[in-house]
């Protein structure tokens, strides 16, 4: 640990899972310049087994053992924190094992659950009222209840339900709690009271008594446990939970001087959205697709699911199959080259949901709904950019009508602004700025407020005046305003 005067500068060890990939960071903040390292990256691959689609968990905590000793040999580190992707979980037993590796958000076994459960139990506008979340297959009430329903025999074993950064900290410390920002994705947490639904879970004949207790970011669930300790050789810290759901660290970073902004946490899924005080549970709310999640310092961020740059990913994937392996950037540049404005998608069909031949779905989306099919990866590619950047103006448009919000600036944090394409398209679309940066939003958020847990930040807004004076930003600016506008009437077509 290194020391500045009387003031200890903390090593902070960040552990941030993408859907593909996972990373171990160390920050330090000094001066209020935060610097970070990445010492570990790992791959985060799915494993298809009899036709279902698991997280391979313990590789992954295996990786963070890596990690942990790679950090120790690297200096030592004052506190862990970690991050993941929302709505997935583990079971464990009564002797605390998990029962098995947890199902992937991707996996099929959920098709129909949503409708079964509207049927039988509860209606879709009631459960928006309850927990304010957007219906999607992938969430964890979905999940849940098929596990209990359709796996009775594991599931009656469950004793412990966590959430995946959750149960990493429960195989760290032994401390089984879950945190409120990650929890918030599940659909089974009441957004005003800020807890689990019992009375939700009594409907779905699903056992109350499996879920621990909910901590808040900044809390700290324990300190490495002696085993781990004793196994690689590193001090027992403690382990905090910082906003767990990476898309809540990321909002940490947003540089703005208010909570009165749009952002986009932008990677694999686009998430746009903004800070409210008390979430919005009208039927209004959920008829344009808007979720209310769990901030950091416990506000509701109230946003938009989109699927993101996983079209640009898989797109990539299946031409790297067809023997043309294309880099980011040359991808970009043929998009950039092709025709402007030939056709539209709708990014959140559900045509574009599983992994596989992304190109063409894009052309059988065109061809379904009377376009023009593309027939080149530029085409294909550039129609998924335009989609993706009126996608973000449609949203923005819904909720300054639900909020009585007017945005004038859009943030865009995360890996995904590296593009810069999307960014300039996003600003063409919206005839708004684009304030871009940082490009690390997801683990500048985990390390700042296991900082903030320290006691060496004293709240969020400090955090940002950090990331904006400390962090790369770029500014886009709309062009082409008129030509935009009018090729948007042509979008809201088919979306």
């Amino acid at each position: 640990m290194e020391t500045k005067g009387t003031k200890p500068v903390k090593r902070i060890l960040a552990f941030d899972f993408g859907a593909s990939s996972g990373r171990a960071m160390i920050g330090t903040l000094e001066n209020n310049q935060l610097n970070i390292v990445e010492i570990h990256r790992f791959a985060n691959e799915p494993v298809t087994i009899n036709g279902r689609l698991y997280w391979d968990v313990l590789r992954l905590f295996h990786e963070i053992k890596q990690g942990i000793v790679i950090a120790n040999q690297k200096g030592g580190f004052d506190s862990i924190g970690i991050d993941t992707w929302g709505v997935d979980y583990g079971l464990l037993d009564e002797n605390d094992e998990i029962l098995s590796n947890p199902s992937h958000y991707r996996d099929s076994r959920t098709e129909g659950i949503p409708e079964e459960i509207f049927e039988k139990f509860i209606s879709k506008d009631e459960l928006y009222k309850k927990t304010g979340i957007q219906s999607l297959n992938i969430n964890t009430i979905f999940q849940l209840y098929y596990d209990a329903k359709y796996r009775p025999n594991r599931f009656a074993l469950a004793k412990t339900f966590l959430m995946i950064p959750d149960l990493f900290a429960f195989l760290l410390t032994g401390c089984k709690r879950l945190e409120y920002t990650i929890a918030s994705t599940t659909g089974l947490l009441n957004p005003v009271t800020k807890t689990i639904d019992n009375e939700l879970l009594d409907r779905l004949g699903i056992d109350k008594s499996i879920f621990p207790k909910i901590i808040m970011p900044g809390e700290a669930y324990g300190n490495l446990s002696k085993e781990i300790c004793d196994e690689l050789h590193c001090d027992s810290v403690p382990v905090f939970a910082v906003a767990t759901h990476d898309t809540a660290s990321a909002v940490v970073s947003v540089p703005s001087d208010t909570d009165d902004c749009a952002y986009v946490s932008c990677g694999t899924w686009s998430l746009l959205g903004t800070l409210l005080e008390n979430p919005v549970l009208t039927t209004d709310s959920d008829s344009v697709g808007f979720t209310n999640e769990g901030a950091a310092d416990g506000k509701i961020r109230y946003l938009r699911n989109i699927m993101g740059l996983w079209l640009i990913q898989q797109s990539r994937q299946e031409y790297k199959r067809r023997g043309l392996d294309v880099s980011f950037d040359e991808m970009e540049k043929q998009a950039k080259n092709a025709q402007p404005f030939a056709a539209f998608i709708n990014p959140d069909d559900v045509l574009f949901s599983p992994p596989g031949d992304m190109p063409s779905r894009v052309s059988e989306f065109c061809k379904r709904t009377g376009q023009t099919v593309p027939d080149s990866m530029g085409s294909v590619l550039r129609c998924i950019y335009e989609s993706l950047a009126f996608k973000y103006r449609r949203s923005i448009e819904g909720m300054e009508k639900i909020t009585g919000k007017k945005f004038t600036k859009l943030y865009m944090v995360g890996g995904g602004i590296k593009d810069q394409l999307l960014c300039q398209m996003a600003a063409n679309a919206c005839s708004i700025p684009v304030i871009a940066g940082p490009v690390e939003a997801t683990v500048t958020g985990n390390i700042l407020i296991q900082n903030m847990a320290f006691g060496h930040i004293k709240d969020l807004m400090e955090i940002r005046s950090i990331v904006k004076q400390g962090t790369p930003i770029k500014e886009y600016l709309p062009q082409d305003s008129d030509i935009w506008n009018e090729q948007y009437d042509r979008f809201l077509k088919f979306n």
